[in-house]
């Protein structure tokens, strides 16, 4: 099993409204993936989300990404997730920044694809309707990778169109494309994913134990992909979750009790309207539960796995419920209400030098890995070879080795 960080720019409160405030956060988040790429961690994801005031101001992950790849080394970087409303942008955009993030970061991109968060995000573009993005998802999702392979692209489809060939540049980097993942929630969206031969991003706001199900779903389709998406599969489920682990079992427990995270919940309620709300079912802005639990609950809310919560060997014990479950990764968002800097910090290290080496004994990544099988599934040409887009003879001017 392996292990990543998931940001979002989450700025909840007055914080919000404040540049400084915004920006200190954006840098922080920044660091944290920096400082991940020295304990063995393997993934970080960036969200994407538009006009979602405190649940998240991470609009624009590309460059975000950008900048960590390049202060990284051996961390992958990932879009979790870019969604695909032909309104909000045309497709060969998306190919494009894509295959030019892969370049960048030499192979360590992972292509995180979705629908988005839902109608009031959406419909920030164009008026968009929620009910839309199903049909472009599904249109897009099979024309990016023609996009990655052929030389004189060219499309007319329900959503958007490329009525002349072109040649969308630049291809990806090395051997095959970027591993294709897309966001999923109920049972049939990770069937699907599994059929397409694509990875599922998938966010807990359960106890563990009830994704059994959907996990076996996804394996089941994985077994036997019938509409493969891309070159190659990536057989790959991400779950999302929280961790507090620090050296310090009290330390860690006590910063759980303070139970900021329940705004949290309130911001998913109101703005995730394309998934089931949590149980509680309070919706920004009513009270939040902003109490102190006391040990009793805490025990109940680590063992049903809602968080994972103590020092390394405890945290050990709880990553188990995701091997019996069947994850291939699990991703944490960092802590971030009513946690100092350096106890983050503190954390991606701890969990990076003790828990991870337990369960990930494999140097190199899944996705890589898979990615070595990529076999291209396009003509090179749709139609006549045209000698602009296919140069018979080298250049003149190759680039200088």
């Amino acid at each position: 099993m392996e292990f990543g960080l998931f940001f979002n720019g989450y700025l909840p409160g007055p914080a919000a409204h404040d540049p400084d405030s915004e920006h200190l956060m954006l840098m922080r988040e920044a660091e944290y993936a920096i400082h991940a790429d020295k304990f063995n961690w393997k993934y970080t994801w960036f969200g994407e989300h538009h006009a979602l005031t405190e649940y998240s101001h991470m609009s624009a992950p590309y460059p975000f990404m950008g900048y960590v790849a390049a202060k990284t080394e051996q961390i992958h970087v990932g879009s979790a997730i870019t969604s695909f409303p032909t309104t909000k942008v045309h497709p060969v955009r998306i190919a494009e920044r894509a295959a030019m993030m892969d370049h960048l970061s030499e192979g360590r991109f992972e292509f995180g694809t979705g629908r988005g968060a839902g109608s009031h995000e959406v419909a920030t573009f164009n008026g968009t309707e929620l009910s839309q993005t199903k049909a472009m998802w599904d249109e897009v999702a099979h024309e990016i990778p023609r996009m990655w392979e052929q030389k004189d692209y060219s499309y007319d489809g329900e959503h958007f169109s490329v009525p002349t060939p072109h040649n969308i540049l630049p291809k990806p980097y090395g051997k095959g494309h970027p591993p294709m993942w897309v966001a999923c929630g109920n049972p049939a969206t990770f069937a699907k994913a599994g059929g397409h031969g694509i990875g599922a991003i998938a966010f807990n706001f359960e106890p563990i134990h009830n994704l059994k199900g959907r996990v076996e779903a996804y394996k089941e389709a994985a077994e036997n992909v019938t509409d493969q998406i891309g070159q190659y599969q990536n057989n790959n489920v991400m779950m999302t979750n929280a961790v507090i682990c620090l050296e310090d079992r009290e330390e860690a427990r006590a910063m759980a009790k303070r139970n900021l995270r329940g705004y949290r919940v309130t911001m998913v309620n109101l703005y995730h309207d394309s998934m089931p709300q949590s149980p509680d079912a309070i919706i920004w802005p009513n009270p939040t539960q902003r109490f102190e639990l006391d040990d009793d609950t805490l025990d109940f809310a680590i063992n049903e796995g809602y968080m994972l919560c103590g020092n390394p060997e405890e945290v050990c014990e709880q990553v188990q419920a995701y091997e019996r479950v069947g994850c291939d990764q699990v991703a944490f968002g960092t802590p971030d209400e009513g946690y100092t800097h350096d106890q983050t910090l503190e954390m991606i290290e701890m969990f990076g030098k003790h828990v991870i080496p337990e369960f990930d004994k494999d140097p190199v990544h899944s996705t890589t890995r898979m990615r070595e099988a990529a076999t291209p599934q396009f003509p090179m040409f749709n139609g006549e070879v045209d000698p602009i887009v296919n140069m018979a003879e080298p250049p003149e001017f190759p680039i200088s080795i």
